[in-house]
């Protein structure tokens, strides 16, 4: 129930813009024209799904989620690794041909077994008789790790909802500042940082343009100050380029035009401030207003000035008709109604997005962690057991035991994943011959050998010094043929 509604909220959180002044819930879910016809924004700032992802509701179902993850690890994952790693022999052939594979082998041997799954990565174990085998034990702690991923991936993402600082702001070129002033806090987790305190001067704002024309990029040329007023960082950023320091990071994310410099009849500089006007889709267009006469008249005219970008400026003479195009820096004058103006710059402002994100060191992490333990929870389980008999071998998967008894082994085995892979696997393993034979100190060559001629027919050769006698001058030498009887002379 709480994965379900953590996933509601998640949901209604896409859905719902996030983060947005009031008013413009006010404007999109009107009361008098409501969404489904009861959806307004009284819901929305009532419940607050306008910051659904910090709000107590969402919250609340994160913790419930992690509860029931960590009950499912205590209860459930954790006891199935004891089992995992618990040495278990059968002692019955019964028990071991009622697994989820079997087969018969005539003429097999326990320890001949063991040496095949020794040289195929198995753990073996043998008492008495009996042989128990395990590969893959990574499997069992996977599930763990992938509980523990997750639990990180929440917590950051707690830290990052009510954790965090945020805040945009637009700047002129040329002005400053602070980083404190424009950032608010998310949530009841936020703490300021001491790097709140730096200015942040706008040294330069300017654009890169498409052959049409249209605005392909824009940089800000910014400079950090500490309180001593030390620059600390310089750096020209861009779209998809932010800029980070002290734990914050800046975006640039939109722009704007600020001013005109401009002469009127050889005086000034003047600046006019330029406002944006509203058009159908996303295209911008700034525009200002030039008075001539007398300011104080009702009916004042005057040059209207409209530009899209930093590169030119077109000019209407006071009945609205069409005057000229000047560009920016070009110091060409222009003549309406009897004005000379000149256009000495185009002055950009800068649309700055700041954020402090406790959390993305957190699902960092825990996405990493989730991605090695998904591939992990992958490998199987394998564990092979194996019983001998008078007169056959047979084999299950993937837990491996094997019990002697005379001439012949029952072989039982199951896993936990790749079930249909499994008995091919068993079978190529069981199909192959295992010769011993014992050397001592003077003819160790011989193994030397006998790992050469390995490259040649295709088998291993496997040299346990922990079977040496006493005097340390004799051991075991298990060669292992790949599905051939080739025996050494």
């Amino acid at each position: 129930m709480d994965w379900f509604g953590s996933k509601f909220d998640g949901t209604v959180g896409t859905i719902i813009e996030q983060g947005e002044a009031p008013d413009f819930y006010f404007q999109k879910y009107p009361e008098d024209n409501p969404v489904l016809g009861f959806f307004t924004w009284r819901w929305i700032l009532t419940l607050g799904f306008d910051h659904m992802f910090s709000s107590p509701p969402f919250l609340a179902m994160l913790v419930l989620l992690a509860a029931s993850l960590m009950a499912c690890t205590y209860t459930t994952q954790i006891p199935l690794v004891k089992v995992a790693r618990r040495w278990s022999f059968l002692h019955s052939a019964e028990v071991i041909s009622k697994q989820e594979f079997a087969d018969t082998l005539p003429r097999a041997s326990v320890k001949d077994l063991g040496v095949i799954l020794m040289g195929a990565g198995y753990e073996v174990f043998l008492k008495g008789p009996s042989l128990y085998a395990f590969k893959g034990l990574a499997g069992r702690f996977a599930p763990i790790g992938v509980h523990l991923a997750m639990l990180l991936i929440m917590a950051g993402g707690t830290m990052s909802a009510a954790g965090s600082f945020r805040g945009s702001v637009t700047v002129p070129q040329g002005l400053n500042f602070v980083v404190g002033d424009v950032m608010g806090p998310s949530g009841f987790l936020s703490n300021p940082l001491e790097t709140f305190d730096t200015e942040v001067h706008v040294n330069r704002f300017y654009m890169d343009y498409y052959d049409s024309g249209e605005v392909r990029q824009f940089h800000t040329d910014l400079s950090l100050f500490d309180l001593e007023g030390k620059e600390v960082m310089r750096k020209t950023i861009s779209v998809n380029d932010p800029l980070r320091f002290g734990g914050i990071t800046m975006y640039q994310t939109d722009w704007s035009l600020s001013t005109l410099q401009i002469l009127k009849d050889g005086e000034g500089p003047f600046n006019l401030a330029m406002a944006p006007l509203k058009l159908n889709g996303d295209k911008k267009l700034f525009g200002t207003f030039l008075p001539v006469g007398n300011s104080g008249s009702p009916n004042v005219k005057g040059i209207s000035m409209l530009a899209r970008d930093l590169q030119s400026v077109v000019l209407y003479d006071q009945e609205g008709k069409f005057a000229g195009i000047r560009r920016p820096n070009s110091k060409l004058p222009i003549d309406i109604d009897g004005t000379k103006i000149v256009i000495l710059d185009a002055i950009g402002s800068t649309g700055l997005d700041l954020k402090t994100d406790p959390g993305v060191p957190i699902v960092y992490a825990g996405f990493g962690a989730l991605m090695l333990t998904t591939c992990i929870s992958f490998l199987s389980h394998s564990q092979v057991k194996f019983l001998l008999l008078g007169y056959s071998l047979a084999v299950v998967c993937v837990k491996i035991w094997a019990l002697q008894d005379g001439t012949a082994v029952i072989v039982g085995g199951k896993t936990n994943r790749a079930k249909a892979e499994f008995p091919d696997d068993m079978n190529h393993l069981l199909d192959q011959d295992v010769i011993l034979i014992l050397f001592d100190s003077h003819k160790f060559r011989r193994i030397e050998m006998e790992k050469e001629r390995a490259a040649q027919v295709d088998y291993k050769i496997i040299v346990d010094e922990s079977w040496r006698h006493e005097d340390g001058q004799a051991g075991w030498a298990w060669i292992c043929y790949n599905g051939r009887n080739d025996p050494i002379a």
